[in-house]
């Protein structure tokens, strides 16, 4: 802890400081109208989480960024990256540099701890190209549902149900990535938090695969696969048996490399843009797309 700007206070590494984590909590739900706190009970916020912000007297947060270990594969190679979320400041405070001061401070964090890259989301792409970050333009996979997989017995997870979150939560741990091209090996806490948010989400375990699928149908003939959890990725058409859907279109919004099955790559064009700080060479060459369920 150390003094900061304009008579604020600031502070580095407080996620286990109970009443800093409410400060934040508070603080993001004032801003983004999001609960976090709703993470305390899927087993709390991320343990590599490293928050910089600014506290006035009153221990309200005022300003914040976060750092988390997010380990990706980037073509098949593993490269040790971070994430970065939880970005606020109040509006009484914008213009004072907060921002700047704790960003700064967080990518010198990542630095120093040896991260190769950096990756956020934001809709606000011209405020980070300064700090060092390109867009990553994202895909995702539309077309026709293949036909003839294998029906795998199937069961319906609940987050509420503490067997079936203990369940999930232990599949995260060991996933494999869901895909080659791009995508976290590790994003358990925001896959959970995600979920929690999602109330047509649903999440059906393959059992003979070991494999979870978070999936959408908007009662129109189509279907959304969100994000697969397992050790191995199941076929695409073996997955839509196993749901017993026949949608007319389905839609992956993530690289099929995995589920033998391609689909047209549909350039994303939402306000959220992703973004990189790392080498000019680290992209992926083909269409990709960070799984939704990973959003932070």
């Amino acid at each position: 802890m150390s003094s900061g700007k304009a008579g604020l206070i600031f502070r580095a590494h407080y996620v286990d400081d109970r009443a800093a984590w409410q400060g934040l909590c508070d603080l993001l739900r004032d801003i983004f109208e999001i609960d976090v706190s709703g993470l305390d009970r899927l087993g709390g916020p991320d343990p590599t989480s490293a928050p910089f912000g600014f506290f006035d007297a009153d221990g309200a947060c005022i300003a914040n960024i976060t750092a988390f270990a997010m380990p990706l594969v980037i073509d098949g190679v593993f490269v040790r990256a971070a994430g970065l979320q939880s970005g606020a400041v109040r509006p009484s405070h914008r213009g004072r540099g907060l921002y700047r001061a704790v960003m700064e401070a967080a990518l010198d964090h990542c630095d120093a701890e040896g991260f190769e890259a950096a990756v956020l989301l934001t809709d606000k792409p011209a405020l980070y190209e300064k700090h060092g970050f390109r867009p990553l333009p994202q895909h995702r996979f539309a077309g026709v549902p293949p036909t003839g997989g294998q029906a795998f017995a199937t069961r319906r997870l609940h987050l509420a149900n503490e067997a079936d979150l203990t369940l999930l939560s232990r599949l995260l741990d060991g996933r494999a990535p869901v895909s080659d091209r791009f995508a976290p090996l590790r994003q358990k806490e925001m896959f959970l938090f995600n979920a929690s948010l999602m109330p047509d989400l649903r999440l059906d375990l393959l059992e003979d695969t070991g494999a979870v699928v978070a999936w959408q149908a908007d009662g129109e003939g189509n279907v959304d696969i969100l994000d697969i959890v397992g050790t191995r990725m199941p076929a695409l058409a073996d997955i839509l048996a196993s749901l017993d859907v026949t949608p007319q279109r389905v839609t992956v919004h993530f690289a099929p490399d995995h589920l033998a099955w391609d689909g047209e790559a549909i350039a994303e064009d939402g306000e959220m843009v992703l973004m990189l700080r790392g080498p000019d060479d680290l992209q992926p060459a083909l269409p990709f797309a960070l799984p939704p369920m990973a959003a932070f």
